[in-house]
């Protein structure tokens, strides 16, 4: 059975931050690429504007809404303020759409650590993924708009360590901070003027750093090129993040988001006979070539699909009627798996490939028993310090952070958006400490940053309650690095429209004996909890955790009870053969099979960096070179700029890219 239009090359499943790249890059390199997404495509303002993003993680046709356990302990689940019984679980917000959850972040845009791909090289054997030659994958897909490019691109790692050490050479005809300006994710900085506007805003910022800003930085917060050179955490002369006050590089573009689906516009528009892109597309399992002789490795020929809007179980407007009858893509050379740390190892699963006890619970026979599908699951820990002050953010004067009604300009935020300026342009969070729980760790942990609103976690209309106080702020803790690897994704059913059990066992009752996690996140509240003493004319109450919450174990406590994470990853880990816990190898091929390889959040041995939606990015661009250089053909070099990269290079607004997508009724199949 073939997709109409003939067989292709490669068949990827999922659009979002590892697939969508690795489906571009492919077609992009001579290859026919069918990308299937079980979302759809819509788009509008709650996407497009980047302080809309909480909407966007709730938006109807957008949202995959799981429902996930932290505890297997009920008592103590319950304790969450966030648990909604209903769907035993607390909100997990994910993307079913094209794009994936690149769709709905918060586009922070943050280069991991040096001890990040250098774990993954010690896992694998593998040194190309060492820190000295990861770097190249971040210069190839960043076009960075806040520097200014330099006169000297060196291509090669050996010349970017040469002019690093050359004093003499002024940056502005050598490229020693190693940022990409060339490549297919624009990421900026907000402008400082709009958060130093506002006298609270400063006084916050001014005691955050724990001096004056003048004084932290060097210079005037007015000389915008030299608060960039400050405090840039991208730049790789800085790339481990020291401690202390930065700014936070996004994803956005003339203030509009941009990411993979962006970049999936791009592709199929220019090479429209090469990229294929199917929405509403569920992939219920991986097909295997017949007849593979006992002991032999089974070989991927292809993917199941069916092509259903809706079809999936976390969609809210899941069909629940009966699946439609499944078409089968069979393809000449790979299958690329990029569901995500939650959907992967329950497609894998379903496919006969994980744990064999897990599979024969439900019928399935096992291809490949590989105990490390669905375990290890690991995420971040964050919670909320939220204080009240006594008086609204000038900042916020008017804005109420929704799109306008049909026939209106909308409110002056919203008018300045369109501009490509102001509040609606940035994420809403303000500069971001970064600094360690503990000072024996090899790299920082904790990323303190703040944001003038309430927010304290996820849960079913969260992102309504964002702006309804003007008066309020949150630092938001986020604990890097997590010592806990015990969650679990598990199959809750054989049928591929169900969600997948999904369990974290947060803090003691995973694999954290000696609280390191939960003691760092203490420590974050702590160092929150410091500034904002500072302020005692501008504060008002702290409302979370709270004034009675005040000794550590208080704080453990409420910790303990309260913690959420939004970074799901690690299910389906890279590793050495004889690891037991390994899924793929350090080229992303699933051990014990033959063409099929996984590209996602979930091939992290360890979860990566501050916010993982980088890592994964570079992890595409790696995988892309190694699926080329599997298939005899040398990765595609950087071509010379074209037209259309010149003028995408000019300050002038952009229309978004919207080629024909296949929709599943339109696409006609031979069964």
């Amino acid at each position: 059975m073939t997709a109409a239009g003939g067989q292709f090359d490669y068949v990827v499943v999922g659009s979002g931050a590892g697939g969508g790249p690795v489906a571009a890059n492919l077609a992009e390199a001579g290859h026919r690429v069918l990308l299937l997404e079980a979302g759809l495509d819509p788009e509008d303002d709650d996407y497009q504007v980047p302080a809309f993003h909480g909407r966007a993680s709730e938006h109807p046709d957008m949202s995959w809404p799981f429902y996930v356990r932290h505890f297997d302990d009920q008592a103590q689940q319950e304790r969450d303020e966030k648990y909604v019984p209903e769907h035993d679980g607390v909100l997990y917000p994910r993307s079913g759409t094209l794009g994936g959850c690149t769709a709905h972040n918060a586009m922070i845009t943050m280069y991991p650590h040096d001890a990040d791909w250098n774990g993954i090289a010690e896992a694998t054997g593998d040194p190309s993924w060492r820190a000295d030659r990861m770097r190249q994958w971040f210069e190839r897909l960043e076009s960075c708009g806040y520097k200014s490019r330099p006169r000297m691109l060196p291509r090669h790692p050996w010349l970017a360590r040469l002019f690093a050490v050359l004093p003499l050479l002024s940056e502005k005809y050598v490229n020693r901070s190693r940022h990409g300006f060339d490549g297919w994710l624009h990421t900026s900085l907000a402008d400082p003027a709009l958060a130093i506007g506002d006298g609270q805003v400063r006084r916050l910022l001014k005691h955050a750093a724990g001096t004056s800003l003048i004084d932290f930085l060097g210079r005037p917060l007015t000389l915008v090129e030299g608060l960039h050179s400050a405090v840039d955490p991208n730049d790789w002369r800085v790339r481990n993040c020291p401690e202390g006050l930065w700014q936070i590089p996004l994803a956005v573009r003339e203030g509009r988001r941009n990411g993979t689906r962006e970049r999936i516009r791009d592709v199929a528009q220019r090479f429209p006979d090469r990229l294929v892109v199917r929405t509403g597309a569920l992939v219920t399992h991986v097909l295997f070539a017949e007849g593979t002789p006992d002991g032999a490795e089974p070989v991927a020929v292809g993917v199941e699909y069916l092509p259903q809007e809706h079809a999936y179980r976390a969609d809210p407007h899941a069909d629940q009627g009966p699946a439609r009858e499944p078409v089968q893509v069979r393809v000449r050379r790979e299958v690329i798996l990029a569901g995500g740390a939650f959907n992967t190892p329950q497609l894998l699963q379903l496919s006969g490939i994980g744990p064999r006890a897990e599979l024969e619970r439900f019928g399935i026979p096992c291809r490949v028993d590989l105990p490390g599908v669905g375990a290890n699951l690991q995420d971040r820990y964050e919670v909320g310090v939220v204080t009240r002050m006594r008086t609204d953010f000038t900042l916020l004067e008017g804005l109420t952070f929704t799109p306008p009604a049909a026939g209106e300009d909308g409110d002056p935020g919203y008018v300045q958006w369109r501009q490509g300026k102001g509040v609606y342009t940035t994420n809403g969070a303000l500069l971001g400490i970064v600094r360690r729980s503990s000072p024996d760790l090899e790299s920082p942990d904790l990323f303190v940053f703040g944001l003038p609103a309430r927010f304290t976690g996820y849960y079913p209309g969260y992102s309504s309650a964002l702006a309804q106080q003007s008066c309020v702020f949150t630092w938001a803790v986020l604990k890097a690095h997590t010592v806990n690897r015990a969650g679990t994704v598990r199959l809750r059913s054989a049928d591929p429209r169900d969600t997948p059990d999904i369990r974290f066992r947060y803090f003691e009752e995973g694999d954290d004996a000696a609280s390191a996690d939960i003691d760092a996140v203490v420590t974050g509240i702590e160092a929150a909890r410091s500034i904002m003493n500072c302020l005692p004319d501008d504060v008002e109450a702290e409302l979370v955790p709270g004034e009675d919450v005040r000794t550590r174990e208080e704080l453990r406590g409420f910790v303990r009870d309260q913690a959420w994470g939004h970074h799901a990853s690690c299910t389906a880990a890279m590793g050495r053969r004889s690891d037991p816990g390994a899924v793929l190898d350090g080229r992303f091929r699933v051990h014990g099979t033959q063409r099929l390889r996984v590209v996602d959040a979930s091939v992290f041995p360890r979860i990566p960096g501050f916010f993982i939606v980088t890592a994964i990015y570079m992890a595409a661009e790696k995988a892309s070179a190694a699926i080329l250089a599997d298939a005899s053909l040398p990765p595609h070099p950087p071509s010379r700029p074209d037209l259309r990269q010149v003028l995408d290079r000019l300050p002038h607004p952009r229309k978004p890219i919207r080629p024909a997508v296949i929709r599943p009724s339109e696409a006609q199949e031979t069964r």
